[in-house]
């Protein structure tokens, strides 16, 4: 009897220490960080229970087209493009769309012809509007804590919501049903989808490191191990997206090869910042970054990846924030929020000062998109929990 008991209390130690290693891993990666993050997972924690409802008035028209088929009419411009149509700095606010409870982090349009917009809210849910109708269409409630960031794959058919709960969830936009649920168990900031190929997708996390998902099994099949700090933005240049650019709090910028797990080139000089967004420039040429001493820099995309030192746009103050930055589809305009909820233009060529709007209150203007295939129309959302449309 005794000797069970020993036994069994052994083995007992062994399972508790298993746990207690797995918890004290948990907190040494984050040991940083972990008074900004929410409470870690346990082993056997679930994600909620995903709820959907649609708010637009019918699922199919009268031709039996789904309600995320773009308006007839609609040709979608290729993302790249620079020649398709001249763009103009958006005048005024031309509308205003509001339904999230607690403010919107992200927007996204939907790829190509950008007839509907997805929204993170700090809520918990994304949404899904149209453009044209100017509502809410579909609202996606998957998540405990407020959504960090969301993404269309390349054919908008589905997205991918990543959020402080540590979760990511894949959604198919038209039914608003669940896919797949990922988790590594740290805090998920950015995620991207691979160009070439839909089903996978790169996650920057809480933990440094760079995991790319298999989203039909929902296995990590790669891991991108370099940084020093939470990574903040994944970009992908060179001939349609066979590189990778990573940036993170460390302050470096790192160039991968896809799949490849050693970065191929380092970006880092004493004189840099933290740069929390990066925009690819439409003609492929340039990543613009918003660099946290209130400008933003221009970094050569591919070859030599060189900074360009003449271009640099300030003005605005976006210290401590990740503020998007919005490029106009044929190169001119560069657009950008910051801290005190005003919106940014500048000429791209000659890096000066068009134009700025107060445009959100309580925070920062966050999010801005511009829209792909009409001229003026841009997108912003901020902490006041209202997506606006610029013309």
């Amino acid at each position: 009897e005794r000797a069970y008991l020993a036994e069994r209390d052994r083995q007992r130690g062994i399972l508790q220490n298993e746990d207690n290693e797995k918890e004290k891993f948990d907190r040494m990666v984050e040991r940083k960080m972990s008074h900004l993050l929410p409470p870690r997972l346990s082993e056997d924690s679930e994600a909620i229970e995903p709820k959907t409802t649609f708010e637009g008035d019918e699922e199919v028209d009268y031709r039996g087209r789904s309600w995320t088929e773009p308006p007839s009419g609609v040709k979608g411009a290729e993302p790249f493009d620079i020649d398709d149509h001249a763009c103009f700095v958006p005048k005024k606010c031309t509308h205003r769309f509001t339904g999230h409870e607690k403010g919107v982090h992200r927007i996204r349009l939907f790829p190509k012809t950008g007839h509907l917009l997805l929204s993170a809210g700090l809520d918990g849910a994304c949404k899904v509007w149209s453009i044209e109708k100017k509502r809410c269409m579909r609202t996606y409630r998957g998540h405990s804590a407020a959504v960090r960031d969301v993404q269309f794959n390349n054919d908008g058919s589905k997205f991918v919501s990543a959020s402080f709960d540590r979760y990511l969830r894949l959604w198919n936009v038209e039914s608003g049903e669940v896919l797949n649920t990922f988790t590594n168990r740290r805090v998920p900031y950015v995620v991207k989808f691979y160009p070439h190929d839909d089903n996978i997708f790169v996650v920057g996390c809480s933990d440094n490191k760079i995991v790319a998902y298999d989203s039909t099994t929902g296995e990590i099949t790669q891991e991108y191990d370099h940084h020093l700090a939470p990574v903040n933005t994944i970009t992908f240049v060179e001939d349609s997206g066979t590189k990778m650019v990573t940036s993170s709090d460390d302050k470096k910028v790192l160039v991968w090869e896809w799949d490849i797990g050693v970065p191929i080139k380092y970006i880092s000089d004493p004189t840099m910042h933290s740069m929390p967004v990066i925009t690819m420039h439409p003609s492929e040429k340039f990543m613009v970054c918003q660099s946290l001493d209130n400008r933003i820099v221009v970094y050569q995309a591919g070859e030599r990846y060189s900074l360009q030192r003449k271009k640099k746009m300030e003005g605005h103050n976006v210290a401590g924030y990740a503020c998007d930055i919005a490029i106009s589809p044929d190169g001119r305009f560069v657009c950008s929020g910051d801290s005190n909820g005003k919106l940014f233009f500048w000429d791209f060529k000659r890096t000066r000062m068009l134009q700025k709007y107060h445009a959100h209150d309580k925070g920062p203007s966050i999010g801005a998109v511009w829209h792909p295939v009409e001229p003026s129309t841009m997108f912003t959302c901020g902490w006041d929990g209202v997506i606006k449309m610029w013309q």
